[in-house]
């Protein structure tokens, strides 16, 4: 296994400077892949590269490599996968069963599925919605196992709700805003069938969400990626949905950072957290939508100015991401020794971050050999907690350099019981306790200690963490938590989240048969079997092209 200095240099500006016409690919041609089996310690980039002829198409050729000939899956993954050899696990066929009953229809078609099944919860809440994000994982499923009608239409309806009227009391949404949500509104008086979508007028706190259209765009790619139907991603609704939704997170305004600047609960953790500012789950996800985006937009029209705007904003948040946003044992101690009050721009503590605020956990959580991206960097402020979410995306979407992805997942192997213990995966660590919890959740009774979003432990978030150590080269890494989760998840009913430091117990509020627990469960074991299956999401990591060398004009002379 490949291991690495604990000292990850921070990127240079040159480093960085991202070429548009790499970023640019060729349209995507049918991802169609032969069932491999593989826990070789090698990286995915490795892997990847030892199989294909490097063009400079962008960091995508490998898809036409002759190691991923055309023909298909081999057999349909709903049949049970198993690991090197031995028959199909019999949790599996439980998930497909469990998973299929979640799917939600709209005049005969399948749309979607609700966030949980769980006749026993006497309040349904908003739970027998279909939410954007926690589709994802099902819509992963769905494109691994062949089935494709379901994801087409989620995309669909979901882009057609974008133009619906969207209001918070008398205040008016961003066009591109997308729907958290939505559930199908069925009259039986009138034998009617409508959509009807939430944009966050009815969630806790009437938080508008962030990420649904960061994810909404992922998804787009992946679904083309698969099925190589650029006529979905090229339509005219599809290219103007990309562009409202990119015109909210480009427009310009008073910021100084490129990062987005978010209020709490805009994410998956929709609560009040603490994470309002620059959330390293907003972060990576406007990375890697910003990336997919320049693959499906097309330069024409309005489209050629927004990817002009996207390769700006790309160059300047890498660096801004992988300098202050990364943090190691070395950039610790600089940041422990930091002076304050520096004016100009020759500061080093460009931040005027207080060496006194940093947490003494931090001290003892940090090894000499990892690191990880911060949850938080704003003025005067530095969020040290470990965020799992946008760390494993920061390495899918290679945010992350090399030697940082290899960093994050010595990190997570190193403090193995603290971030994964009995159920992966923690959401965050570690968990607001006493004053701090009080006083940054306003004594949410929801988010108590090690519970829920303050650090509970939640198997959807198996399926990015599976999805990383494919990438670094640590199957085996994600083969151990797949077990740990297969012990127990079928005989607790699939919940939603679990508690305690180990995460040893259901959550005191976890819904029961979570459909995202079930599909991050599917798409991370599929991806294990068959790690090619990764090139749906990731994306391979920029490297600068050397300068064109020409000849001078007195060559000739």
């Amino acid at each position: 296994m490949k291991r690495v200095s604990s000292h990850v240099s921070l990127a240079s500006e040159a480093e960085i400077n991202l070429d548009l016409s790499r970023l640019i690919i060729d349209r995507p041609q049918r991802f169609t892949l032969e069932r491999k089996r593989s826990f070789d310690e090698q990286s995915w980039s490795e892997l990847s590269h030892s199989h294909s002829h490097r063009n400079n198409d962008g960091f995508d050729s490998v898809l036409q490599s002759p190691a991923f000939p055309s023909g298909g899956f081999d057999s349909p993954f709903s049949t049970g996968t198993h690991f090197g050899g031995g028959g199909p696990h019999p949790l599996v066929n439980e998930a497909w069963e469990a998973l299929r009953k979640s799917v939600v229809y709209f005049r005969e078609q399948p749309v979607g599925t609700i966030a949980a099944v769980d006749h026993a919860s006497e309040e349904v809440l908003n739970y027998d919605q279909v939410f954007v994000r926690d589709f994802v994982p099902s819509a992963l499923a769905f494109l691994m196992n062949n089935e494709t009608d379901i994801v087409k239409n989620f995309l669909l309806k979901t882009l057609h709700l974008q133009s619906s009227e969207k209001m918070v009391d008398r205040f008016k949404l961003g066009a591109g805003a997308m729907p958290a949500s939505f559930k199908v509104d069925r009259n039986k008086n009138r034998n009617t069938e409508t959509l009807v979508a939430d944009f966050g007028e009815s969630a806790i706190g009437r938080v508008a969400p962030v990420d649904s259209g960061f994810w909404w765009i992922i998804l787009l790619r992946a679904y083309t990626k698969y099925t190589g139907d650029v006529s979905l991603s090229e339509s005219p609704d599809c290219q103007k949905c990309m562009r409202l939704i990119l015109n909210l997170c480009l427009s310009e305004g008073f910021d100084t950072f490129p990062t987005l600047l978010c209020t709490d609960g805009c994410s998956m953790i929709d609560r009040r957290m603490g994470i309002y500012g620059y959330p390293i789950e907003i972060q990576a996800l406007f990375y890697m939508a910003l990336r997919c985006a320049l693959q499906m937009l097309k330069p024409e029209g309005e489209g050629k100015d927004f990817i002009e705007k996207i390769g700006q904003r790309l160059h300047a948040l890498t660096y801004h991401m992988r300098n202050y946003f990364w943090l190691d044992f070395h950039q610790l101690n600089n940041i422990y020794r930091y002076k304050t009050e520096e004016y100009s721009h020759t500061a080093v503590n460009k931040f005027n971050v207080i060496p006194d605020s940093i947490p003494d956990w931090v001290f003892d959580f940090m090894p000499c050999r990892g690191g990880y991206f911060l949850g938080n960097v704003s003025p005067a402020m530095m969020d040290f907690r470990w965020f799992a979410l946008g760390n494993c995306i920061t390495i899918v979407s290679s945010l992350a350099t090399p030697e940082q992805s290899v960093a994050i997942m010595d990190l997570i192997e190193e403090k193995w019981d603290e971030l994964v213990g009995e159920m992966p995966l923690k959401i965050c660590y570690p968990a607001l306790e006493n004053h701090e919890w009080r006083i940054i959740t306003g004594c949410d009774p929801k988010n108590t200690r090690w519970s829920y979003h303050n650090g509970g432990s939640w198997p959807v978030l198996l399926w990015l963490l599976t999805a990383a150590c494919i990438k670094t080269g640590r199957p085996q890494m994600a083969k151990r938590a797949i077990e740990l989760a297969e012990s127990r998840l079928l005989k607790d009913g699939w919940p939603e989240y679990y508690d305690g430091k180990l995460g040893r117990f259901v959550g005191k509020q976890a819904r029961k048969f979570q459909t995202w627990s079930i599909a991050g469960y599917l798409v991370a074991r599929m991806m294990l079997e068959d790690p090619s299956t990764l090139m749906m999401i990731s994306m391979e990591e920029d490297r600068p092209m050397k300068p064109t060398m020409r000849r001078s004009a007195s060559w000739n002379a």
